[in-house]
Formats: C-alpha cells, structure tokens, sequence
C-alpha cells in the first residue's frame, strides 16, 4: 500500500514538530517519545492505544492524541485516504506548560486517544498555523499552546475561579500604554505577578480577548490614526509595530472590513 504524502516541518517553537499527512497507509504498532496532538481533516481513522481502540472521523471534528512511550497504530477506515495534521511536542515543553497551567498540581498526560470537544480542534489548528507563520508573534505562539494544553489535559471543565482584576489592568495599561513595542508572554505575565496561563485566562475572561488579540487591536487603532495623519502606508505599519505593510493589512481588514489603502484613498 503506497505511503501517500508526508510533510514534515520545523516549527516557530523548539521542540515541537508539525506533520501534515494525506495517506491510505496502516501503521504498525509503534511509540513516540513526544506528545502527539493534531485533527484528522479527511476521512476517518481506526487506532489502537493504550487506551483502548478509537474511531476519529473529520466530520465530527476530532482531536487525536498520544502520549510518549503509548503504544498505538493507525489504519484508516474504510477504502478512502485520511488525511490529518499533528503537533509532536518534547515531553519537558508539556512539563513547563502543565506546571504553569496546573499550578503545580500533576497533570502530564491527554486523558483520551480521541477528545470530541470541536472547540479543541479549534484550538489544535489556531496553534498549528501560528507555529508555521513566520511573522508570528511569540506572544502569540505561547499563548496559543497554553491555551490548547490547558483544554487537552483537563479531563473536566475546570471550576471557574475569581479573575485577577487587578493585575489584568495592569497588563492590560502596558499593552495600551506601548502598543508599537514588543512583548512576549513572560515578560507581561512577570511584570502582573500571575503565572503564564492564568494571565491569558483572566485577561480573556475580563476583556473578551486574549492579550495578543488585544495588542493587534490597540496596534491596528494606532496605524489607522497614524494613516489618518498622512503617515505612509508602509511606515505607519513599521511604527504601528506590525512586522510589515502585508501583517497590517490582513490586520486591519480583519477588524474593519476594508483594507488600509481604501481607507487612506476615502480621506484623500
């Protein structure tokens, strides 16, 4: 049976490899010394685990896992290829990130071969295209992961617990305060005194977005006055802090619905 198509890719974080596969071919029986986490976008697959035998299938939106030294394999179902996407993640990457998650609290293994939660998936493939975007902000890759692993390992939602307001204002006066500089999720999670997660949870929880999102908000509102005042295109997008003209306009149309250079054509 012919092995299809493999690619494999290096990855915006150390550690953590992407392979994105379209294939008709049957695993044998076979460990990782990674964490695998990823969505099967086509078709559907049968695996054994070492938590039992699964289904996954695309249509119903489902996140594949495995843990390192799992033993699982992988045959699809059915005469159809599947095609899937996973994330390999370095053991001491999750470590750091459940220790931060969890606050200390044990909690380094994905619960189920196969979470149905399409929120997760969501989630899988938010992180997945930051990894493989070059011009991606570190705030936003860390802050992508956080949020996948803190879904993926929960085997319960967890209970909501009291939002740190103060510190999120205070986070939340630096993003407003410098939109155009950059900052990365440790640096602003040190300066409120909350660990990574909790941060882009409360922040979330009390803004309605993540602090990367509200940082492209606050460097959007500053490109469009600084295009209002008869910057360039190009320039206002460099002081606006985006990596490039490109970055702010798929920025800005994304929010307003038009792009940067109909805007700065409608006050001409």
């Amino acid at each position: 049976m012919a092995a299809g198509r493999f690619q494999i890719f290096r990855t915006g974080i150390d550690g953590i490899e992407a392979v994105i596969a379209d294939s008709r071919l049957s695993f044998a029986r076979h460990t990782h010394e990674t964490y695998g986490i990823g969505v099967v976008e086509r078709g559907a697959q049968k695996s054994a685990s070492g938590r039992g035998m699964v289904e996954a299938e695309a249509e119903a939106g489902n996140t594949i896992t495995v843990n390192p030294g799992e033993v699982h394999d992988g045959a699809p179902l059915g005469d159809a290829p599947r095609a899937w996407r996973m994330l390999y993640m370095q053991p001491a990457i999750v470590a750091v990130a459940a220790e931060d998650i969890f606050e200390g609290r044990p909690r380094e293994e994905f619960h189920a071969p196969v979470l149905e939660d399409g929120r997760i998936a969501g989630l899988v493939s938010a992180l997945l295209a930051a990894l493989l975007d070059d011009h991606a902000a570190a705030l936003a890759r860390d802050e992508r992961l956080l949020l996948l692993l803190a879904a993926a390992l929960q085997e319960r939602a967890p209970q909501r617990e009291t939002i740190a307001s103060s510190a999120i204002a205070q986070a939340r006066n630096r993003l407003d305060d410098d939109p155009a500089a950059a900052v990365t999720l440790d640096a602003l999670a040190a300066d409120c005194g909350l660990g990574r997660f909790r941060l882009v949870r409360d922040f979330a929880r009390s803004t309605g977005l993540t602090p990367h999102a509200h940082l492209l908000q606050r460097r959007t509102e500053l490109a469009r006055r600084l295009i209002a005042a008869g910057t360039s295109l190009a320039e206002a997008a460099i002081a606006a802090g985006f990596a490039d003209q490109s970055h702010m306009t798929r920025n800005f149309t994304r929010r307003y619905g038009y792009t940067p250079g109909a805007y700065l054509t409608a006050r001409a």
